[in-house]
């Protein structure tokens, strides 16, 4: 994928980011994926993880919360799709952050594009 571009997994219109584009790194970043979002019909962002600034997952920063915040005040979720092992080392904050976040529906960790469609499919 080239741009963002609208899929449908499991009946959920989904927002995927390419790779490649803004720095997911703040308020400023959250309201243009949203405005884009909500643009399009869709329900969750899906942001590849070199999408997202370092800062994201340096929780003191704020920078996580501010961007989480924005898009449940828009009822959008939103999905980090990629490996984010290596934040998770360096954070036992992040770390239950992480598995916080699996519990709930509006911020998701998943490892792939695979993982997002079984966090999506009917019954999980």
């Amino acid at each position: 994928m080239t741009s963002n571009s609208l899929v449908t997994l499991h009946d959920v219109p989904v927002l995927y980011c390419a790779p490649e584009g803004p720095l997911l790194d703040g308020e400023g970043a959250a309201l243009d994926l949203i405005g884009d979002a909500l643009g399009q019909g869709a329900e969750l962002v899906a942001v590849p993880v070199e999408r997202v600034a370092d800062a994201f997952f340096r929780l003191r920063s704020g920078v996580a919360g501010a961007v989480t915040q924005k898009f449940v005040n828009y009822r959008l979720r939103l999905a980090i799709v990629g490996d984010v092992s290596h934040h998770v080392e360096k954070s036992t904050a992040l770390r239950d952050l992480l598995r916080e976040a699996d519990r709930g529906g509006s911020l998701w960790f998943v490892p792939d594009r695979d993982g997002l469609e079984a966090r999506l499919a009917p019954g999980r």
